[in-house]
């Protein structure tokens, strides 16, 4: 009889053990940022159910925006964000980023080898790449007269094409164009060509309608301009309202650019973490991202289950993976960026 109340007791603190946890894991959270619209609405509701995990999404406009809040507090309130892979390698100098358990994210499967061939972090040791393209030049083609295809057709556009152009204000992007104009690195920090840089552009504001980071695509379609300059994905919002809008990587080339999720290395919850990221990678998900923001996806699986009539309606979405790698990443300036800031307020401020 004693042994039978002890095991009585034993199954009882067993249960209350089992009741704890369940509970625990019905209370884990996670808090997620991201830009607006850059993954599914109804993730967090889908993503509860299958793990029981509950998401609070936060939103950021800017890289910079969300960097000035993770620095700040050494990432402390986030568990995982996406940042663009220049600010990513940032994070991991800095000890904010996590190095990764690759055996807890068994869809990275999903993932093209490519994926694993990124500069900024080769085999994916701190970042999990999330969207990937190039930058060009989107343009109208009805009316542009002799198709662009060089960055001096935006840089020194012809006459009737002055006031009907715009550039990324961006600070790496604005700055790239110019960079690949002149034939240098999209990394480059020496203030000696980085003047040269300010020049040119500083000659080709005089010619722009605007610095546009988020309509340029709609001043497309509206006829207000004639050729912008843009990262694919945007352009493509453009081509699904005007078919005549065009899409088209510089002979002078591109950047790489790698959109990625980061674990903080400050999270309680790095397990639940790992799920999320897992969950991301699965070949549903990466079909949506690639459906809805109208992007590349370094997920295979994803891009081999979308409509393939999307590759002809967008072809900058069919580019193979081995072509984008020939393109040079943005990379993180560390200390050069100084410098490099203050060449594009001087290019920004000029009259």
């Amino acid at each position: 009889m004693k042994a039978l109340k002890l095991m009585s007791a034993a199954c009882a603190a067993g249960a209350a053990m089992l009741l704890a946890a369940g509970l625990a894991q019905a209370a884990e959270k996670l808090v997620i940022s991201n830009w607006d619209g850059y993954m599914p609405k109804d993730l967090p509701e889908k993503f509860k159910a299958e793990t029981g995990i509950e998401l609070e999404v936060a939103v950021h406009a800017t890289n910079e925006e969300i960097m000035g809040k993770v620095v700040a507090s050494k990432g402390e309130g986030y568990d995982v964000i996406f940042v663009s892979s220049p600010f990513a390698e940032a994070l991991n100098k800095l000890g904010i980023a996590a190095k990764l358990d690759h055996s807890k994210i068994p869809n990275l499967a999903n993932l093209y080898p490519e994926a694993s061939q990124l500069k900024h972090d080769p085999g994916n040791t701190f970042s999990i790449p999330y969207s990937w393209g190039t930058t060009g030049l989107c343009y109208r083609s009805d009316v542009v007269k002799t198709a662009p295809t060089s960055w001096n057709d935006l840089l020194k556009p012809a006459d009737d094409l002055k006031g009907k152009t715009t550039m990324l204000s961006t600070d790496r992007w604005l700055m790239a164009a110019g960079e690949l104009a002149l034939g240098m690195s999209v990394n480059e920090v020496d203030l000696a060509k980085l003047d040269q840089v300010k020049a040119l552009l500083i000659d080709t504001k005089k010619t722009l309608l605007a610095y546009d980071d988020t309509t340029f695509y709609s001043k497309l379609v509206s006829g207000e301009a004639s050729l912008v300059q843009a990262w694919d994905g945007w352009c493509n919002y453009g081509i699904a309202e005007n078919p005549k809008i065009k899409y088209v990587v510089p002979k002078e080339g591109s950047d790489l650019w790698v959109d990625t999720m980061v674990v903080i290395e400050g999270s309680k919850n790095k397990d639940a973490a790992y799920k999320f990221l897992d969950y991301i990678l699965k070949a549903d998900t990466g079909k949506w991202v690639v459906e809805n923001i109208m992007y590349k996806t370094p997920n295979k699986a994803g891009m081999d289950a979308i409509d393939k009539t999307m590759l002809e309606t967008y072809p900058n979405m069919a580019i193979p993976p081995a072509d984008l790698l020939k393109y040079e990443q943005l990379r993180d300036l560390g200390d050069g960026m100084k410098t490099f800031s203050k060449v594009v307020t001087e290019i920004t401020s000029s009259k």
